[in-house]
C-alpha cells in the first residue's frame, strides 16, 4: 500500500498509469470483442474470429498512429489545429455525398471506402478539441495583454458548425457527445457556472424538442422507465431490457468468460455499444468495477498531465481530451445500466470499431506526447532508464 501512494506521488506517475491502464482496457477489450461477436461472427460470415479479426488488424493501425501522434512536435500540432476545423467540417460532409455516404441503423454518419466502413465524426471530435485549444490560446493571450475578448464569440460559430454537420447525419448520440466536450471545455476556461447553467438549459431544450419530434427517440426515452413493459420490450425496451438482464445475471463473479447468453442475438450490438454488458455477465460486478477504476486511473491521469503542461494549448487541449473520454465513457455505461436512454456510442478502448479505436489512440498518443515533454516527467523516465541500463 504504502509503496502505491509512493508511485503515485511520483511526477511520472501519470504517464505510466495511462501506459497501463490503455494497455490493460485495450486488452481485456480485444478478449471480450472475441467473446461478444463470436456468434454474430459466425453467423456471418462462417468464421467465429472475422470480427476480433478485423478489430486486431484496427488495433495494430491505432498503435501506429497513436506513436505517430506522440511523437509529433509540438510546433506541429498547433500549426494544424487553426485547420483542424474545417478539415472536420469536410470530413463530416462526406456521409452526405451520394455513392459515398452509407446508412447504418438509420444514420447517414457513415462513408464507405475501400471495403471499410468510417465514421467521420470520430475524429471530428478531435479535430474539434485542437481547434478549440487554439483558439482559447488566442483568447488567453489577447486577455493577457488588454484586448477585450469574448470566449463564447471565439468558439460558437465553430461549434455549432460541427454539430450541424454531424446532425446531419441524424447521429444525436455523437453531437451529445461533442456539447458535453464544449460544455467541459468552457468550464476549464473559467466560463462562469451561471452562463454555463443557461447554455446547458438552452442545449437540453434543444435535445428535448429533438427527441419529441422524433417517434424512435421518443420510444427509446419512454423505454428507460420500463424497458420490461408490454408496450416497449419488443421494441426501443428491448436493448435496454436484454442488457439488463446480462448485468443481473452475472453476480458478483461472472458466469465465466465467453459462457454469456445475451449475445445468442437477444443483445444487438453486444460487442459494440453494450459490450460493458457483456462485461457484466461474464465476468460479474467485480468485472464492471475492475474496468471503471482502470477508466478512473485513465481519466484522472489524463487531467494531471494537463495541469502539467507547458504550453496554453497542450493544457487545453490535453483537458479536451479528458472531457471527452468521461463524457463518452458516462453515456455509454449510463445508457447499458438503464440510467439514460440509449444513445449509441461506443466504450472508449473496448468497444468494436476502427474509427472509435484509431480516434481514442491518436488522442492517446497527444496526451502521451505532451506527458513526455513535461519537465519532470521527462526526467524521471530518464532516470528509470539510466537506473535500468546500469542494473543490466
Amino acid at each position: 500500500m504504502a509503496k502505491s501512494r509512493n508511485f503515485l506521488a511520483k511526477p511520472e506517475a501519470s504517464y505510466y498509469l495511462i501506459l497501463i491502464t490503455i494497455t490493460a482496457l485495450t486488452s481485456l477489450g480485444l478478449l471480450m470483442v472475441l467473446s461478444a461477436s463470436a456468434v454474430r461472427s459466425l453467423h456471418e460470415t462462417g468464421n467465429s474470429f472475422s470480427i476480433v479479426g478485423r478489430q486486431t488488424f484496427f488495433l495494430a493501425l491505432a498503435l501506429i498512429f497513436g506513436f505517430l501522434s506522440m511523437k509529433l512536435k509540438p510546433a506541429l500540432w498547433e500549426r494544424i489545429s487553426p485547420l483542424a476545423l474545417v478539415a472536420s467540417s469536410i470530413f463530416l460532409l462526406l456521409p452526405q455525398l451520394p455513392g459515398l455516404g452509407k446508412t447504418v441503423n438509420g444514420n447517414r454518419n457513415w462513408i464507405s471506402l475501400a471495403g471499410f466502413t468510417i465514421q467521420p465524426s470520430e475524429f471530428a471530435k478531435m479535430g474539434f478539441i485542437i481547434w478549440c485549444a487554439t483558439r482559447l490560446r488566442l483568447h488567453d493571450q489577447k486577455v493577457s495583454a488588454g484586448i477585450k475578448s469574448n470566449i463564447w464569440i471565439s468558439l460558437s460559430p465553430g461549434f455549432l458548425l460541427i454539430e450541424a454537420l454531424i446532425f446531419a447525419g441524424k447521429d444525436l448520440g455523437t453531437a451529445v457527445v461533442v456539447a458535453l466536450i464544449f460544455g467541459g471545455i468552457l468550464f476549464i476556461a473559467g466560463v462562469p457556472m451561471k452562463d454555463l447553467t443557461i447554455a446547458g438549459a438552452a442545449g437540453g431544450l434543444v435535445v428535448g424538442v429533438l427527441v419529441a419530434t422524433h417517434r424512435n427517440r421518443l420510444n427509446r426515452f419512454f423505454a428507460l422507465l420500463d424497458p420490461f413493459s408490454v408496450q416497449y420490450y419488443k421494441g426501443a425496451g428491448w436493448q435496454p431490457a436484454h442488457s439488463l438482464m446480462g448485468l443481473a445475471s452475472g453476480g458478483l463473479f461472472g458466469i465465466g468468460l465467453g459462457a454469456s447468453r445475451q449475445k445468442w442475438g437477444t443483445l444487438a450490438e453486444a460487442h459494440t455499444d453494450f459490450i460493458f454488458s457483456v462485461i457484466g455477465e461474464e465476468l460479474g460486478l467485480l468485472g464492471t468495477l475492475s474496468v471503471l477504476v482502470l477508466f478512473a486511473g485513465l481519466i484522472l491521469s489524463i487531467f494531471k498531465v494537463a495541469l502539467g503542461a507547458n504550453t496554453i494549448f497542450e493544457k487545453y487541449a490535453v483537458a479536451g481530451i479528458g472531457c471527452w473520454m468521461s463524457m463518452q465513457l458516462t453515456l455509454n455505461i449510463g445508457s447499458v445500466v438503464g440510467l439514460i436512454p440509449v444513445v449509441g456510442v461506443t466504450l472508449p478502448f473496448m468497444s468494436y470499431g476502427g474509427s472509435s479505436l484509431l480516434s481514442v489512440f491518436i488522442a492517446a498518443g497527444f496526451v502521451l506526447g505532451v506527458a513526455r515533454r513535461t519537465p519532470n516527467i521527462r526526467e524521471a523516465i530518464l532516470q528509470r532508464r539510466t537506473l535500468k541500463q546500469g542494473k543490466l
